[in-house]
């Protein structure tokens, strides 16, 4: 398909399978590791993305929601698929329809799991998942015996794997030790009692690096895959793999005093040329990025001169005789210069993560 609009994030497969074979190296050999596709990939492309991680040897894939489970099973990739979020009672038929691995937490979706899969005469199996400290979902680490034992006891659910999820593995040791301490403990009791459990699970991309007793038989590794880095001083050399990149649709020369974008947030300074690129918070290049956005073209450094509009943005390049037509790169190398997305991040305040994951449907991914 041609896309007119000048605008486009180009995606290296190659970087995305040298990073899995960095993550592959980090790993003792038996270890699994399952790679985290959830929200597109990180923005990278669902689809391609999971072929090409499963042509390098991933052992599972990992997703948010059984739309996006759907989607890998309609393009022919036969990897295991845990689900990572949770279901409704009304979504469980699905899950047989597109061999998808659920995830459980409490009784009552298990119970209902248990009921189709019995009317089905097809076992299914599942993840448990367990909160030790995230707060978010999963069954309280004290409460999952309990639990463990009554989902063990449906005869048509076989529990695969347990895991859990660090709240800040890039940030607090102490509290990820906790963390570990209280899910290994709960994996010896579940086995002491006969209970088999193939899989469990802990690490995300900061605790894989960061904590290797974390790694149990199943690593959950996600922005690490992308080249992007969860935290600072990760000493596993990554290549990103995403680049955002445009090109400038019009230029003209303005006097000095003349006020850009909307509020006159930027005045120009002097007589100097103004060009206009075709990427706006439309597109989820954030808003806030207005006067402190860096752009790199003919190879040298500019920034978003006033507001960031819904389609459009402007760059004071001064007296560079630029023209239409010419690349502009936001994310990425050009030249000797680069722009990461943890840069960018770090302008707008937030995490690599929501910067990548934010690129909207509307810029088209090229794959190299």
């Amino acid at each position: 398909m041609r896309y007119y609009r000048p605008t486009w994030a180009e995606v290296n497969l190659d970087n995305i399978a040298y990073n899995f074979a960095q993550l592959r190296k980090v790993v003792a050999p038996g270890v699994k590791i399952m790679a985290t596709i959830k929200a597109d990939a990180y923005g990278h492309g669902l689809i391609p993305v999971a072929k090409r991680l499963a042509q390098e040897g991933a052992d599972w894939l990992g997703v948010a929601s059984i739309d996006e489970g759907i989607k890998l099973r309609q393009a022919g990739i036969k990897l295991p698929v845990l689900v990572l979020g949770l279901g409704l009672p009304s979504d469980i038929a699905a899950l047989f329809r597109y061999r998808l691995t659920p995830t459980l937490a409490e009784m009552g979706f298990a119970r209902a799991l248990n009921a189709k899969a019995k009317a089905l005469r097809r076992p299914i199996e599942a993840h448990i998942k367990v909160d030790t400290g995230m707060g978010r979902i999963g069954v309280l680490h004290q409460d999952a015996e309990s639990l463990v034992r009554q989902i063990c006891r449906f005869p048509f659910i076989r529990v695969q794997g347990l895991f859990t999820h660090f709240a800040f593995a890039d940030l607090n040791r102490e509290f990820t030790q906790y963390q570990i301490g209280l899910f290994r403990e709960l994996v010896a009791k579940i086995r002491g009692c006969g209970i088999s459990m193939p899989f469990t699970h802990a690490a995300n991309s900061a605790g894989m690096i960061n904590f290797r007793d974390s790694h149990f038989n199943l690593v959950r590794p996600g922005l690490v895959l992308y080249g992007l880095s969860p935290g600072k001083g990760f000493k596993i050399k990554l290549r990103p793999a995403l680049s955002l990149k445009t090109r400038v649709i019009f230029s003209k020369l303005l006097p000095a005093g003349y006020g850009i974008s909307y509020g006159h947030g930027y005045v120009t300074k002097k007589n100097t040329r103004v060009v206009t690129l075709p990427i706006g918070y439309g597109d989820g290049y954030p808003r806030n990025l207005s006067n402190i956005g860096p752009v790199l073209i003919r190879g040298r450094r500019f920034q978003i001169s006033g507001r960031v509009c819904m389609d459009q943005v402007m760059v004071d390049v001064g007296n560079l005789p630029v023209r239409a037509g010419e690349e502009a790169v936001l994310i990425g190398r050009q030249g000797n210069k680069s722009i990461t997305a943890e840069e960018i991040a770090a302008l707008c305040g937030t995490i690599p993560y929501e910067i990548v994951c934010g690129l909207g449907s509307r810029i088209p991914r090229v794959y190299l």
